[in-house]
């Protein structure tokens, strides 16, 4: 992790609201260049809104969102996009009609990644090589984890500075939850700030430097991934006991 004076993503006093109900109250959460951040919780604890929020498909009733120093809250999301924020959703959300190097090339959305569509597809086939073996496969037959892992590599073909990956291990055995925290692992490594949301705490920590935990729309606790393990206000928070 490259850790700067200013961070890459800060959100400041962060509340969200969906048809006048508050989901959350004050949030404060920061990301630095290169840095694997862990964000856990229990359903229903407000993950997936803050994801949400970050990547502009909500906006906050009030408080802040800064990326790279510039205010982004009331941005819209292909804007937010183009800065170097994509979001991989819960839920995969792949094409499943196309194939799988159509369903990468649908993450080349601008006119300066379309350019770059060669360099990008040969990042990612160097980090996923089964998908250049199958890039004429139609992508709903592939496997959960194929499909969660090309709903990653598509978010890599928009060239992102942040990948926010929101719920990435739902549905999914635990073998192939080891293969895709193993291609995190790897991503991370390549230089690229990853924020991730996931009810695998365990493996989340493993992985990353820093981490928050969220209850009922609020962070609770926070700071670093291993010193957060053997914590047992972590274990209170996390698993009730």
């Amino acid at each position: 992790m490259k850790e700067s004076k200013r961070p890459l993503l800060e959100v400041k006093n962060l509340n969200v609201s969906y048809n006048g109900l508050q989901v959350l109250w004050n949030v404060c959460l920061k990301v630095y260049e290169e840095e694997c951040v862990a964000l856990i919780g229990p359903n229903g604890a407000g993950k997936t809104t803050l994801i949400k929020t970050i990547s502009g498909l909500v906006h906050p009733d009030n408080g802040l969102i800064l990326f790279e120093g510039r205010r982004i809250e009331r941005m819209k999301p292909y804007q937010i996009a183009e800065l170097g924020i994509v979001q991989v959703p819960e839920g995969r959300k792949i094409f499943t009609k196309l194939t799988v190097k159509e369903n990468l090339l649908m993450g080349c959305f601008s006119k300066s990644r379309r350019k770059k569509v060669h360099q990008l597809l040969e990042q990612v086939y160097n980090l996923f090589p089964w998908m250049k073996e199958r890039e004429s496969q139609e992508a709903g037959t592939l496997s959960g984890g194929e499909q969660q892992m090309l709903a990653i590599a598509r978010g890599l073909m928009c060239e992102p500075k942040l990948l926010l990956l929101d719920e990435i291990s739902l549905g999914l055995a635990p073998i192939l939850i080891n293969r895709i925290y193993d291609k995190i692992r790897e991503i991370s490594n390549l230089g690229i700030a990853v924020l991730l949301t996931d009810q695998y705490a365990t493996k989340s920590l493993e992985i990353s430097s820093r981490a928050y935990v969220m209850e009922s729309g609020r962070i609770t606790l926070e700071g670093n991934s291993v010193a957060l393990r053997g914590k047992k206000e972590f274990e209170k928070a996390y698993f009730g006991v």
